[in-house]
């Protein structure tokens, strides 16, 4: 057995954790030949690390980061994984007036940026002509405020628009199979418009930060490598890795929950491949075991920062001598750090591993004594002695 291998059997909520034993060896290998393993760092944004929980953690009930969507819950691509569902729970912004207002009202709320999105058109643009004039009123009104942007497709003249209305951050995905784009996406576009698009906007002053959707053919890995290699010859800010959820797929053309394992090997390949660009796995990811296996893998393939993650993670993290950051944080607020590149990851709080395995510890005697008949006691945790708040958490 590997010393990795040993040392994830010594995490209680991953002890049986079902792990390719010749990926852990060759993660582990790659580490070593690293040179740097013991110093690179990873940022946790998770809601229950408990033991740095306050007052002001608890029930944050707005959200830091809001989606808006300007076409509401239409969307003409109606793609397989997601049939518009997703567009609809975002605050509908249907004309540049009610984008002002809503804007205004979450700023009164709080909110540190937004993430500006749409449905497409039958090209997979998102048509925001009209809208760039109040998103550089809002930006000469609220400087400090983020804006996020969803981009699809664009060309040269459309990324230059964007910069120029004061966007912060450009998001898109990136795929890398042509029967993905197809099938999928019901696209009449190629591979080469993905990468133009790319292109397009790591030559503006945005932040850059590509997305790829693992399994995104039907759950399969399909044009992922390819993708890959596409970001690697632009290198954008960061990328993040998200694994498909496709709840919202028609029965006729259903969707496997993606391979763990393969996932794993993706994340080792897109470390080797990217090794100064920050890697970040997003909150999108199947649930159960299969989370429990893709977050293994993130940690010891060296990617820089996990959202939401599983029981055990943080822990398993600070065994492998990774340098241990966790930022109590809400959804929004791990989105918000996703897409600016990292920004603020120093806002983290240090742990170290006696402090995580306490934490562990007492979650889980929380844990029974809940499920022993005391639900309705409300238990209270300290905040550790001189730990800062760095966002909030919702439960």
């Amino acid at each position: 057995m590997s010393d990795w291998l040993d040392r994830l059997r010594h995490v209680e909520p991953l002890e049986d954790v079902s792990v390719d034993e010749s990926l852990v060896h060759k993660l582990e290998q790659s580490w070593g030949r690293r040179g740097s393993g013991a110093a690179q760092g990873i940022n946790f944004y998770t809601p229950t690390f408990k033991v740095f929980q306050t007052s002001e953690l608890k029930d944050c009930g707005k959200s830091a980061w809001p989606a808006i969507s300007i076409t509401g819950g239409d969307c003409k691509l109606q793609c397989d994984h997601c049939k518009a569902k997703i567009l609809e729970p975002m605050l509908p912004a249907r004309t540049p007036e009610d984008l002002w207002r809503v804007v205004n009202e979450i700023i009164e709320d709080g909110a540190q940026g937004m993430l500006l999105t749409g449905g497409s058109n039958h090209q997979n643009q998102v048509e925001y002509d009209r809208y760039y004039g109040t998103i550089r009123r809002i930006k000469d009104e609220f400087p400090d405020f983020k804006i996020a942007m969803h981009t699809a497709l664009v060309d040269a003249d459309i990324a230059l628009s964007m910069e120029q209305a004061g966007i912060d951050a450009a998001m898109m995905d990136v795929i890398g199979s042509q029967d993905t784009i197809t099938q999928v996406y019901h696209l009449r576009r190629s591979v080469d418009d993905f990468e133009q698009t790319l292109e397009h906007l790591v030559a503006t002053n945005m932040k850059v930060v590509p997305h790829i959707v693992i399994g995104l053919h039907y759950g399969r890995l399909l044009g992922e490598w390819n993708a890959l290699d596409m970001i690697n010859r632009h290198l954008p800010d960061a990328v993040v890795l998200v694994v498909v959820m496709p709840f919202y797929a028609p029965e006729s053309r259903p969707f496997v929950t993606p391979d763990a394992h393969a996932v794993g090997r993706f994340f080792m390949d897109a470390r080797q491949a990217l090794p100064e660009t920050p890697l970040l796995l997003g909150c999108a990811r199947p649930p159960g075991m299969t989370k429990l296996q893709i977050d293994t893998y993130a940690v010891m393939a060296g990617l820089n920062g996990i959202a939401h993650p599983s029981d055990g993670t943080v822990e398993l993290a600070a065994r492998l001598d990774r340098q241990v950051k966790v930022t109590p944080a809400c959804c929004s607020i791990a989105v918000g750090d996703e897409v600016m590149a990292l920004e603020g990851v120093d806002s983290g709080l240090d742990i170290d591993l006696e402090a995580i395995i306490t934490q562990e510890r007492d979650r889980r005697r929380m844990s029974k004594l809940a499920s022993s008949g005391l639900n309705g006691i409300r238990i209270v945790t300290e905040q550790s002695a001189g730990a800062e708040t760095a966002g909030c958490c919702s439960t």
